[in-house]
């Protein structure tokens, strides 16, 4: 990890990272910039992402090539109904001495990529929470630190409801953002199928270590923050509580809950984030609306009157910006 003189060379540093790593990214992954850019926003938040898109979107190569370009271990865990808890943490075991020993499940990896997580039932959802939340796992009685950085990035294909365990609100407000995937364009299209489809094979180098992504995630934290964006971050939260002294009377008129004040935290660490990661040393009421709609997207709960009418999250979320 280098040493910089400043805050300020060390956020000049990361904004050109940044920039390295969307590179990087781009040899393997063609468009989703939007995405990259959230997923790295999260990474340095030390947040966690939920990512919302039908199959085959690369979903799972993207996250690995960003893996790549980290420099980070990897773990792809695929939740299926029969998974259970010591399936993610590990479990203990006896040896041949007849002692027992604990041994890392999948979860003991920088960046977990939890593949369609509302198909395992709550016991095992709860156990990979958990580790987002406390960053250990406990194991009859016994604490485990997991390696940091951690980053969980859990994946839900949103067409097939049948048999699956939906996140209760209460599980969907540890995720800083819900990232949704759409289809490539055509011309993307067009890329995408030239460059899977020939023996060519993009090697991804590696922008940033563990050391270096701890370092700017402290830097990020320590970012100056205006009153007038703080103000603008919580207003906004406030906005979307129905029934409240401060609610908007749209949010009132159209949802059932409106957001927590994780939602809050999560609006401000991102907009510092956002303006490192584009050159800037403090954020704006701009770089709070870059980030709010994933941020609010999965915290918002409609009423019977906006699903009857078709009124989604995201339109919401931006008549209140």
């Amino acid at each position: 990890m280098p040493t910089f003189a400043n805050d300020k060379e060390a956020a000049d540093a990361l904004a050109a990272s940044f920039q390295k790593l969307r590179q990087e990214i781009g040899k393997v992954i063609v468009g989703q910039d939007e995405v990259v850019r959230l997923v790295l926003t999260a990474v340095f938040s030390q947040g966690h992402s939920l990512l919302v898109g039908v199959p085959g979107l690369a979903k799972t190569l993207l996250i690995q090539t960003i893996a790549d370009s980290l420099d980070l271990s990897f773990n792809r865990i695929q939740f299926t109904p029969d998974l259970m808890p010591s399936d993610i943490v590990g479990s203990e075991t006896m040896n041949q001495q007849r002692d027992f020993h604990f041994v890392k499940g999948p979860v003991f990896a920088n960046i977990i990529l939890a593949d369609e997580i509302n198909r395992t039932p709550p016991k095992t959802q709860a156990a990979l929470l958990e580790s987002m939340q406390e960053y250990a796992v406990t194991v009859a009685g016994q604490r485990y630190a997991l390696a940091r950085p951690f980053f969980v990035l859990a994946t839900q294909n949103p067409i097939e409801q049948e048999g699956t365990y939906p996140l209760p609100e209460a599980q969907l407000d540890r995720f800083m953002f819900n990232i949704e995937l759409g289809y490539p364009s055509y011309a993307e299209e067009l890329n995408i199928v030239k460059n899977t489809t020939s023996d060519r094979k993009h090697s991804v180098n590696k922008v940033l270590h563990a050391a270096d992504i701890q370092a700017f995630q402290e830097l990020v934290r320590r970012v100056p923050v205006a009153d007038n964006v703080v103000e603008y971050a919580v207003s906004l939260v406030h906005k979307t509580r129905p029934g409240t002294e401060r609610a908007a009377p749209r949010a009132t008129q159209l949802l059932e809950w409106g957001a927590g004040p994780r939602a809050s935290q999560h609006l401000i660490v991102g907009a510092k984030c956002n303006a490192l990661l584009n050159g800037k040393y403090s954020p704006d009421i701009e770089d709070v609306r870059a980030v709010a709609v994933p941020i609010l997207r999965h915290r918002l709960v409609r009423n019977f009157k906006a699903e009857a009418e078709g009124i989604g999250v995201e339109q919401i979320v931006k008549e209140l910006l």
